[in-house]
């Protein structure tokens, strides 16, 4: 197999989630669990920080594994989805893991795979974890899928746990509640790991102080600390700032127990570099001037708010939106609160779970959001460039994959 057909093989074989939605997601780590003992359980073999949240593990992630690496770190870092290539979600020191361990690690394990049917997720997950522990890392920041408690990612015993915020999204898995969804998050916090929580919130902190008192962890609200003053980062998008709290609450907690040495010059340059150090992609990315075109992956209604909010605060004469949607989510509240003066250019990126862009439409005009439809994101996109005047903003949104076909 060359990497083209083991791509393939990993997306047409294995349910992915990302693709097809929710008929991929297992509510159990049950393959998980048979896969990495089938792999010896790297998952023992290298020191880890787990990080979940609704919206910001992913720039928290990247912050994580941008600082550790400036301080000397070998730095794993698994996240996902992927924007441009798969290789994305699994890097050490912000160089994707090659091509050929990728077609090795399925040629290798195939026969395993088609005996326990795992999902692309589990696979991906168990490929990370044996990457990491043959390229002996010092530290791998884990970022979660969906959820926590019934993820993947959730069979390894971190130095630290991390959460960064709770929101309404993936609740036809993870529950219709705020609360709900916190009880699920919390699921990664272990016996006497300590737990960062990185926004304090009156519906869910009572839940996370609950679960931490249970397992006997530490627990600490970064929003309620103030760290390091006067702090650059790269990552330009005001509701960074959260996410940066968060960071620095998690490097104190490893600093207090002798787990790291981060030096605050490595904490300062790795946060100044971490598209350069991670390459990140999708967040806040400014793409082109005149007109200023501004690609987010933010998706679910409180990523929405941030991003609408940093919208109003950047100049621009007239707003125009690329914007496109999954059809397994309820967007009614996320249609409801983008800007009525806008002109949208309604697009249905390239997967089999992308909501119509007619339906899209329909759904938008209800809002008195208005707009044309087109069938791919491309031809929006060219087309919201020739609408435009060198004064208007251009913003590319509403799914992560509508931006991965624009970046």
């Amino acid at each position: 197999m060359n990497y083209e057909s083991t791509l393939d093989y990993l997306f047409s074989q294995l349910p992915m989630y990302q693709r097809i939605g929710a008929s991929a997601y297992k509510a159990n780590l049950d393959n998980t669990i048979k896969l990495l003992a089938e792999l010896n359980h790297p998952e023992t073999k290298f020191k880890s920080i787990h990080v979940a949240g609704t919206n910001g593990k992913g720039s928290t992630s990247h912050m994580l594994a941008s600082i550790f690496q400036t301080a000397g770190y070998k730095t794993g870092l698994y996240t996902s989805p992927h924007l441009k290539d798969f290789r994305e979600r699994i890097k050490i020191n912000g160089v994707c893991i090659p091509k050929k361990n990728v077609t090795d690690f399925v040629e290798k394990n195939r026969v395993f795979f088609d005996e326990i049917n795992p999902s692309f997720f589990e696979m991906t997950v168990a490929l990370a974890f044996d990457y990491f522990a043959k390229e002996q890392v010092d530290i791998a920041i884990i970022e979660v899928g969906m959820g926590g408690r019934l993820d993947s990612t959730n069979v390894i015993l971190p130095l630290l746990s991390v959460i960064t915020n709770i929101g309404l999204d993936h609740t036809q898995f993870l529950g219709d509640t705020i609360e709900k969804i916190a009880v699920e998050k919390a699921g990664i916090i272990k016996p006497g790991i300590p737990v960062v929580i990185g926004e304090t919130n009156p519906q869910t902190a009572p839940v996370f102080l609950e679960i931490a008192k249970q397992n006997g962890s530490e627990i600490r609200f970064a929003d309620q600390h103030i760290y390091l003053k006067n702090v650059i980062c790269d990552l330009i998008g005001i509701y960074q700032k959260k996410n940066i709290q968060t960071v620095l609450s998690a490097i104190k907690i490893m600093e207090k127990y002798n787990y790291a040495s981060l030096p605050e010059i490595a904490i300062r340059k790795g946060l100044a570099n971490v598209k350069k150090n991670t390459g990140l992609l999708g967040r806040w990315q400014i793409i082109g001037e005149k007109p200023l075109i501004i690609c987010d992956t933010g998706h679910n209604e409180d990523g929405i708010k941030e991003i609408l909010r940093q919208l109003s605060q950047t100049p621009h004469r007239h707003l125009h939106a690329v914007f496109g949607a999954v059809n397994d989510k309820d967007i009614t509240s996320i249609l409801s609160i983008l800007p009525k003066d806008a002109t949208y250019y309604f697009c249905k990126p390239n997967l089999p779970r992308a909501l119509n862009e007619r339906d899209l439409q329909e759904q938008a005009q209800k809002f008195n959001l208005q707009g044309n439809a087109f069938s791919t994101v491309a031809e929006a996109f060219e087309t919201a460039k020739k609408s435009a005047c060198p004064a208007d903003l251009i913003w590319v949104g509403g799914s992560t994959f509508v931006v991965a076909e624009v970046v």
